[in-house]
């Protein structure tokens, strides 16, 4: 099954798309982690797109595009996938109709107060990438990693100005997709404000999984 997730940021897409890789047995493919490897990496795309997701703006659809392009080359997304972070405008679209058949697209539902708590409370362990949370899944010592005793970040892209230049920016470039997937009979509508496991239930409910 080849899924889309929508969704503003924060409204906990890669939550759900980490516990629904495993039910549904298909790979879960994070623009987001792939610019992120590229950055820690150091690779020249990496170098690229750093100071853009820092300031909360999108890397270009064309860079986006390839990158996408070269994941499916992998054995893993033969049956299925479920993308999360792409496609983010109306021409990222178009490319991966070009590409791929997709099943459905899962949208997100969450207001805005509920967004920047969430995000604007997320830290992270640099060297192992594991997200806490200073709510609702803070580490055993506050701003210490639970595994390696490293102290937390919280990522740029994580600071409220950012949050909210990024819903700004997902509302100009992102939204538009909404009407664009269910003009084609695809969107599925979720409320993304109760646990994980009440929202997994909901998508899998409206997937027909």
């Amino acid at each position: 099954m080849n899924l889309v997730f929508l969704g503003p940021p924060g409204a906990g897409k890669g939550t759900i798309a980490a516990i629904a890789k495993e039910k549904l047995g298909v790979p879960h493919i994070s623009t987001g982690d792939l610019f992120r490897a590229a950055i820690k990496n150091e690779t020249e795309l990496g170098k690229q797109v750093k100071s853009i997701l820092a300031s909360g703006e999108l890397v270009p659809d064309s860079v986006t595009v390839e990158m996408v392009r070269e994941r499916f080359l992998d054995k893993d997304t033969k049956d299925g996938f479920i993308l999360d972070g792409f496609p983010r405008t109306i021409s990222q679209a178009d490319s991966l109709a070009d590409m791929k058949q997709i099943d459905h697209v899962v949208n997100f539902l969450l207001d805005r107060e509920e967004i920047v708590k969430r995000l604007s409370g997320r830290r992270m362990c640099k060297s192992t990438g594991k997200i806490y949370h200073v709510l609702y899944n803070p580490p055993k010592v506050e701003g210490i990693d639970d595994e390696t005793g490293e102290p937390l970040i919280q990522r740029d892209d994580d600071k409220e100005d950012a949050i909210l230049n990024r819903l700004e920016v997902y509302d100009r470039q992102t939204a538009p997709l909404i009407s664009y997937y269910k003009e084609k009979g695809m969107l599925r509508d979720i409320d993304a404000k109760g646990s994980p496991e009440a929202v997994l239930a909901q998508m899998l409910a409206a997937i027909g999984a």
